[in-house]
């Protein structure tokens, strides 16, 4: 049978009209799907959990959601809680949740470990554990019941004053702590001579220490005071941490940059020795002898 030309046409042209397998035709295309651009990185919370430093420290401040812990060197670290943080004392698993009333037991000044997990450059804490001896002292002075406590309150007005007030106190003994240029951690020399420090202040009856920090006169004010800053907190919390000695019985760390210099600065001898922490055993006029 022959086809006629009109009819080769009409086949040609259904030919054209319908897709080849396989294909989609262009008035049945489906439309273009929107045009989505992603800028920046990931945000932090996305990002994988990884097993993070344990922190060893003490907590320095607090809000409902995050720890501020500072190190024996004077770092400090933000450590973030969640429901899942598991609180444990000395005694046993303590409770768990940022929320619970064990987390109302995490008080500035308060020696602990942390067990932490990572998220891009935050961490999380797993696990905040401490000693229950630790959270008595802490507690203590919190609620201001120790009678050096209340003496450490005064002299922390008093220091206000860049230590104005400190004829208030006998001097019973001072040591020095030296530092390398710049640094702000402790030799294992000085950890020695800080602990016997610290036992030998324990004999003395209603003893205090006063931690000042100081620097030779390289760099700027600014770097000077924070870096005194530092060394004085490095020494507090090896004295607290390490050798035991208590809180309530410390009077508030202060930095004095390069002042007081016990050397000149105009030779290598003389900075060496203007880097130190001095530690000073001090007794209050009015209970000394008791």
């Amino acid at each position: 049978m022959g086809f006629s030309s009109k009819g080769q046409s009409a086949l040609l042209l259904l030919a054209i009209a319908l897709p080849l397998p396989g294909t989609v035709s262009a008035q049945e295309q489906a439309p273009p799907k929107a045009d989505i651009s992603v800028y920046g990185t990931p945000a932090e919370e996305a990002l994988p959990m990884t097993p993070g430093p344990d922190i060893k420290g003490i907590i320095t401040a607090r809000t409902s959601d995050k720890l501020k812990i500072t190190t024996a060197d004077g770092t400090a670290m933000i450590v973030a809680m969640t429901d899942a943080t598991r609180i444990k004392a000395s005694s046993g698993l303590f409770g768990s949740g940022r929320n619970t009333p064990a987390a109302n037991a995490l008080l500035n000044g308060l020696p602990v470990t942390v067990k932490t997990m990572q998220s891009g450059s935050n961490l999380i804490a797993s696990q905040i554990s401490f000693k229950n001896s630790d959270l008595k002292t802490a507690t203590m002075i919190r609620n201001g019941t120790a009678q050096q406590f209340a003496e450490q309150t005064a002299a922390t007005e008093a220091l206000r004053g860049r230590m104005g007030d400190i004829d208030k106190y006998n001097i019973k003994s001072t040591m020095n702590v030296y530092f390398d240029t710049g640094k702000a951690v402790l030799s294992p020399s000085a950890k020695i001579e800080l602990c016997n420090t610290a036992a030998s202040a324990e004999a003395v009856n209603n003893a205090l220490m006063l931690v000042i920090g100081y620097t030779d006169s390289v760099g700027s004010d600014e770097y000077n005071q924070i870096l005194s800053e530092k060394r004085a907190g490095s020494v507090i919390n090896y004295l607290q941490q390490a050798c035991h000695w208590k809180p309530y019985r410390m009077l508030t760390p202060t930095g004095m940059a390069k002042a007081d210099p016990l050397a000149s600065n105009d030779t290598p001898e003389g900075k060496a020795q203007n880097r130190r922490v001095s530690v000073n055993v001090l007794v209050s006029k009015g209970l000394d002898g008791m």
